[in-house]
């Protein structure tokens, strides 16, 4: 594979990533981005930096991201127990650097990353919905006639 396929997927993750922070339901766009980071540790075609402390720390507990490096971009991704031992922590994260910037449409993008990643779309079940309003009909759920004799 060459530079330019890894520059691209650079660009498609740092897409799909600007987008998850301000969607409503991101871990989709998540889950996706970590795993084609995760591929391309794998293939090293990306590596490790190391870790920095959370910008947005839950319920106020701070914990630590891995910095990964993808061509020109940098991503952070949570780490691994492993990743403790073996990588630097760098500390807090340097809020004046910014990766390059791409204009990528996020459906291209997410095109690029379902293609590297061999994604396939879950087999959904049609939901029921029931409307607040319904109330279930009790018709043929009763005996007719009676069997049971009340004395």
């Amino acid at each position: 594979m060459s530079e330019v396929e890894t520059n691209t997927l650079a660009q498609a993750i740092f897409t799909v990533n600007r987008h998850a922070k301000t969607a409503l339901k991101p871990q989709h766009l998540y889950q996706i981005k970590e795993l084609a980071i995760k591929k391309l540790l794998a293939e090293k075609r990306a590596r490790k930096i190391g870790l920095h402390f959370s910008k947005n720390p839950k319920y106020s507990n701070q914990y630590s991201t891995l910095l990964i490096q993808v061509a020109d971009y940098y991503f952070h991704i949570p780490p691994a127990k492993e990743d403790f031992k073996h990588l630097e922590h760098l500390g807090e994260l340097d809020e004046n650097f910014r990766n390059p910037k791409t204009n990528m449409g996020l459906n291209y993008a997410k095109k690029i990353i379902y293609r590297f990643i061999d994604w396939k779309e879950p087999k959904r079940k049609p939901k029921k919905r029931n409307s607040p309003y319904y109330t279930p009909s009790s018709l043929g759920k009763m005996e007719w006639p009676p069997t049971k004799k009340f004395d």
